[in-house]
């Protein structure tokens, strides 16, 4: 059973900001050989009314370390999950596998919600 994701309320929800996180110790178990794979995540969000706690990002995380799962799956199951605890603007979730039989594996999901348009990026000189 996957830890529960507690959220929070954004006192910033007037304007979009980024929040960054590296998780480098995510694990998760091979659903072939039941060997340990391990991964670095990285979650780039722009919450809107919520913003994930993260002490139970950090407990929800840990949860997959018995979990047999490929690598495309686990991904895309985080962010949606992730999405329906805090339902926000845009999240993107990049997961790098180590290596697993000479191969390293990067999978990249987002979400963009239906009524949001990303700002236009300032250039400084």
């Amino acid at each position: 059973m996957l830890s529960k994701l507690e959220t929070f309320d954004n006192r910033h929800s007037e304007r979009d900001y980024t929040i960054h996180i590296r998780i480098p110790e995510f694990t998760c178990l091979c659903p072939k050989t039941g060997q340990p794979d391990f991964a670095t995540l990285f979650l780039d969000y722009v919450p809107d009314q919520l913003c994930i706690e993260l002490k139970a990002l950090k407990n929800y995380i840990w949860s997959f370390r018995n979990e047999g799962t490929f690598h495309e799956a686990v991904t895309n199951q985080i962010l949606n999950e992730l999405v329906a605890a805090c339902t926000p603007r845009f999240m993107r979730l990049r997961a790098e596998f180590n290596v697993r039989g000479g191969i390293y594996t990067t999978v990249v999901v987002e979400h963009i919600a239906d009524n949001w348009i990303a700002p236009t990026p300032v250039q400084l000189p």
